[in-house]
């Protein structure tokens, strides 16, 4: 496994739309791991694969209770609303606030390209619908409700603050 470079908003390939997979392939299995590990290290919640150049509907999703691993994903039921701080590994450092459902229901095949559904609430709901929407060409930016902000981390702030000791 290896880490990926993840792209930035301005490339085009995020504005794509992405292909169905029709067969696990060595190479996507070994693009499935990368995906998990690549966002890992960024910290990320998600990760969908035109993020790190591979036009296939694939994304990978981590709230914490290890990763999901969503195949050709589709929303099946959604419900519910949550307003809510929302960022994107594609555009660091920022964030925006973004209304999206509080409850969604999702239909996708796992890597051994198996049918699954996958419920979620809150985070998780929102990373499914996040990381779907990257699978159709689309940014959470397009639906920002006003300006976004510059997102500071706590590791951050630890830093500035022993460099001002």
């Amino acid at each position: 496994m290896a880490i990926r470079q993840i792209r930035v908003e301005g490339d085009e390939i995020l504005t794509k739309k992405c292909r169905d997979v029709k067969e696990i392939t060595p190479r996507l299995e070994e693009l499935i791991g990368d995906m998990i590990e690549t966002m890992h290290d960024a910290d990320g919640v998600g990760l969908a694969a035109p993020q790190v150049g591979v036009l296939r509907r694939i994304a990978v999703v981590d709230v914490g209770e290890g990763p999901i691993i969503l195949v050709n994903p589709e929303v099946i039921e959604a419900d519910g609303e949550q307003t809510g701080q929302e960022g994107c590994l594609s555009v660091p450092g920022k964030a925006g606030i973004v209304t999206r459902p509080n409850h969604v229901k999702v239909k996708a095949l796992n890597e051994k390209m198996e049918e699954i559904e996958v419920e979620g609430e809150e985070l998780l709901a929102r990373a499914l619908v996040h990381e779907i929407d990257h699978l159709q060409g689309h940014m959470y930016t397009e639906i920002v409700e006003g300006d976004l902000f510059e997102v500071r981390y706590a590791e951050e702030d630890e830093e500035d603050d022993s460099e001002a000791k």
